[in-house]
Formats: C-alpha cells, sequence, structure tokens
C-alpha cells in the first residue's frame, strides 16, 4: 500500500524543475488572457465595472497558485536543492523586480476588495492607492512578461503528463474556478458600483 500510495503521489508532484516550470508558464498564460480582458475593461469602466470588478476577484485563485509555484521554486533553490541549483536562478533583472511585483500584486488586489466592499461613497484615498499601485503593477508586469515571454513556449512543453501532469493540471484548473467561485459570490456586493449613481461624483 505504501508503495502504491507513492506512486500516486509521484504522479501528482512529479516533473521536477521542469514541472514548476511548465506550471508557472501555464498559470502565467492565464493569467495574461484575464488581464488582456481586464484591461478592456478600463477604457469603458463605467459600463463594464461589473466586469471589472468579476475578473479582479478572478484573479486571485490563479495569483495565489503562480506565488505558490514561484515561491517553491525560490525556497528550493536557496535551500541548496541540486536540482534547481543546476537550474539556476531567473534572470538578475527578474529577480530584483520579483519583490515589487509581488508587493503591487498585493496591494493592487487588497485595495480593490476594500473599495468594491465599501463602495464609491466611501472610497476615499483607497482609489489612488488602487490607481497607483496598479499604474506601478502595470510597468513591473510588463517587464516581467517580456522577460519571460520567449521561453514560455518551451516550458509549456517541457514534461509530459506522465511526470505530474494531473497534479499541475489540478493546480491551475483549481487556482481558477477558486477565483471564479470567490466572485461569484460577491457578485451581490457589486450593486453598490454597478448603480446609476456610482460614478456621478468621479
Amino acid at each position: 500500500m505504501a508503495i502504491g500510495l507513492q506512486r500516486h503521489t509521484g504522479r501528482l508532484t512529479g516533473g521536477g524543475t521542469d514541472g514548476n516550470e511548465q506550471l508557472t508558464a501555464a498559470v502565467g498564460t492565464a493569467l495574461i488572457v484575464i488581464l488582456a480582458v481586464l484591461g478592456v475593461t478600463l477604457l469603458r469602466m463605467h459600463q463594464l465595472i461589473w466586469l471589472h470588478l468579476f475578473l479582479g476577484l478572478a484573479l486571485i485563485g490563479p495569483v495565489a497558485v503562480k506565488l505558490a509555484s514561484t515561491g517553491y521554486r525560490f525556497v528550493r533553490y536557496y535551500a541548496h536543492d541540486p536540482a534547481y541549483r543546476r537550474k539556476g536562478p531567473p534572470e538578475l533583472v527578474l529577480r530584483v523586480l520579483g519583490p515589487g511585483l509581488i508587493l503591487t500584486t498585493l496591494v493592487v488586489l487588497a485595495s480593490g476588495i476594500v473599495l468594491m466592499l465599501d463602495g464609491p461613497a466611501r472610497r476615499g484615498s483607497w482609489l489612488e492607492i488602487h490607481k497607483v499601485s496598479f499604474i506601478v503593477w502595470g510597468v513591473l508586469i510588463a517587464v516581467h512578461v517580456l522577460g519571460h515571454l520567449r521561453e514560455m513556449p518551451r516550458a509549456l512543453r517541457a514534461v509530459g503528463m506522465r511526470s505530474g501532469g494531473t497534479g499541475r493540471t489540478l493546480a491551475l484548473a483549481g487556482g481558477i474556478v477558486a477565483g471564479l467561485l470567490l466572485a461569484a459570490l460577491l457578485i451581490p456586493d457589486f450593486s453598490a458600483w454597478t448603480s446609476v449613481t456610482a460614478f456621478s461624483h468621479h
């Protein structure tokens, strides 16, 4: 039974550094698609505020998976895991920008949630925090995506389903579904922003 359990666990978590890279690239691709649609909502915020709120909340799941996969690589590398040491760290520029990208991501999401719950009447300084952090985040994410763009196709093909592909599929799907469920559950809280008077004093 122990051997069977070990084999089952291996199917879920195998793949090593290539598997980690594949998961990171897969969730990164999903985030790019969501962010592209989210960017469209910025052009017609008054009409698409409901979609902006929904996608902003839906991002939380995939972002959590992305932070987990990159954080796992970080820990294994600095814990001197031989495989991850051979793989090497990301480019220096990406490593330097990494903490800022993580921080601004958290600030953008947190401030967005506060704004959604408080409503437009009490937005105060949170709106400015959300806007400024979003601008900084936008610059950092653009550099991040460009820095990884060339390697993404190779990373997505890094390993097959036999090497922990089930676990990576579950992690990616779970993150997306969790984000969508969270957004769906909080739809009633959109009402303050979707009312006709939400932007009357904006």
